[in-house]
């Protein structure tokens, strides 16, 4: 009898014991460390006088289980550390963005909240060309324009204020923002300015996220720009 390779299971089948009978298992099932050891002493104690085990056998194989033994514990203890190390680096996460509490960030966004004062945003443009941003209120019906001119490809800013194609001063609330590039009509993405209010984790999917006043929560990695 002897141990099988570096894992905590076994696998027998027809196993029999000189001098007396052990109830084998199944072809192809496996049994543990435990229930081998418990066969071992089994064998042990019904051995036939006259054909005794092979000590050096036995020593071998009692070697080779506390060798399995130490890995067991040492993959044990390596995924205790692994999930401690990636739980205080989450923690550290948050803690250090904590301090982006109460300063302006640029998200992806295609709504803004206007409430009496000039909302900043950014264009995300893919090629050169004149890029436009359109604002609509939420019928769907558009209240400005924006011709930000020609713009080379990267993060373009752009700021409203708040008033329509007319001059006016449209009301308090929720609007969408688009643009696009040289009358392309494929949209590229926005970005809306907001001030943090708070931090947290959402997550292994989400990770660490801010709470960006008038959008919600958006997870970290997607801030443009800390202002």
């Amino acid at each position: 009898m002897s141990a099988v390779g570096s894992t905590s299971s076994y696998s027998t089948s027809g196993l029999s014991l000189t001098g007396s009978t052990v109830t084998s298992t199944p072809t192809g099932s496996t049994m543990t460390q435990s229930d081998f050891l418990q066969l071992l002493t089994t064998q042990l104690t019904a051995q036939d006088p006259t054909q005794p085990m092979d000590s050096s056998q036995m020593a071998s194989e009692m070697a080779q289980f506390g060798q399995l033994g130490a890995l067991q514990n040492i993959e044990t203890s390596l995924t205790g550390m692994s999930s401690s190390i990636s739980a205080n680096a989450q923690s550290a996460q948050v803690l250090s963005s904590a301090s982006l509490v109460g300063r302006q960030v640029l998200v992806p966004s295609n709504a803004l909240t206007y409430s009496g004062s000039s909302v900043n945003g950014g264009v995300n443009v893919s090629a050169a060309g004149d890029v436009v941003v359109t604002i609509k209120d939420a019928n769907g019906n558009t209240v400005n324009s924006i011709d930000l001119g020609t713009q080379q490809a990267g993060l373009a800013p752009f700021t409203w204020d708040g008033k329509d194609s007319s001059g006016n001063t449209v009301a308090n609330g929720t609007y969408t923002v688009s643009a696009n590039n040289g009358g392309n009509s494929a949209a590229l993405t926005t970005y809306v300015a907001g001030s943090v209010t708070g931090v947290g984790y959402g997550g292994s999917s989400t990770g660490t996220y801010l709470q960006v006043a008038g959008i919600g929560g958006v997870p970290l990695s997607q801030v443009a720009q800390i202002n």
